[in-house]
C-alpha cells in the first residue's frame, strides 16, 4: 500500500517536459520542510498497486509523473515495474535525498541546499532560486538545467542569473500562470 495525497490529469508545467500531457500520482510526506513548498504533505489514503494503475489508466497519455512531497518515500521497483507493464513512461521529481529504483524513465532532482544527494542518474536538475549560488549544481550529472523563480517576485532575478549563467534555462510554472492544476 502506498500513501497517495492525489492523483490528477494535467499538463506538466515545469522543466524540460513543459506542456506534456500528464498524469500526476502525488504521494504524500516528504523528508524535508521547504518553506516554499506549494504542496500539503501529509493527507491522503492508502492505495494498493493496482488501483493506482487503474486510475492512471483512466487518462489519455502515457506520462506518469510521481510527485509530493516526496515520491521516494513510497515507490520501489516493483510499483515502477507495474507502471511499466500498463505502458506508462515514467517521470519522478525527488528531492534526491534518498535512493531511487534503477528502472524510472526521467529523473527530475530539485536539490535543496545543505541536504545531502544520494541518487547518482538523473536528467534534469531544477533549482528553486532564492538567491543561492547555482554553480554548486553544476556537476551534477544531468543533462538539462532548469532555475525556477521561487515567487513572482524573484522572477526578474531569477532571469537576470540564468542570463549570467547560460547552462541554466529558465523554467516558470506554466500551470500557475494558466490557471490550471
Amino acid at each position: 500500500m502506498r500513501k497517495i495525497n492525489e492523483i490528477f490529469y494535467s499538463l506538466q508545467g515545469e522543466g524540460y517536459h513543459t506542456g506534456t500531457p500528464a498524469v500526476f500520482i502525488r504521494f504524500s510526506g516528504c523528508n524535508l520542510k521547504c518553506p516554499f513548498c506549494d504542496t500539503q504533505h501529509e493527507d491522503g489514503i492508502l492505495m494498493s498497486d493496482e488501483d493506482i494503475v487503474t486510475e492512471v489508466s483512466k487518462y489519455p497519455t502515457a506520462t506518469v509523473i510521481l510527485t509530493g512531497g516526496e515520491p521516494s518515500l513510497w515507490i520501489d521497483r516493483e510499483f515502477v515495474d507495474c507502471l511499466h507493464q500498463a505502458g506508462k513512461y515514467v517521470c519522478i521529481e525527488t528531492n534526491g535525498t534518498r535512493p531511487l529504483p534503477d528502472n524510472i524513465d526521467w529523473v527530475t532532482c530539485s536539490p535543496k541546499q545543505g541536504a545531502k544527494l544520494e541518487i547518482t542518474r538523473m536528467n534534469e536538475v531544477k533549482v528553486v532560486y532564492e538567491g543561492q549560488d547555482i554553480t554548486v549544481y553544476e556537476q551534477l550529472p544531468a543533462g538539462h538545467f532548469f532555475l525556477q523563480p521561487c515567487s513572482c517576485s524573484n522572477t526578474a532575478e531569477t532571469v537576470d542569473c540564468v542570463m549570467k549563467h547560460p547552462k541554466w534555462r529558465l523554467s516558470l510554472q506554466t500551470h500557475k500562470l494558466i490557471d490550471i492544476r
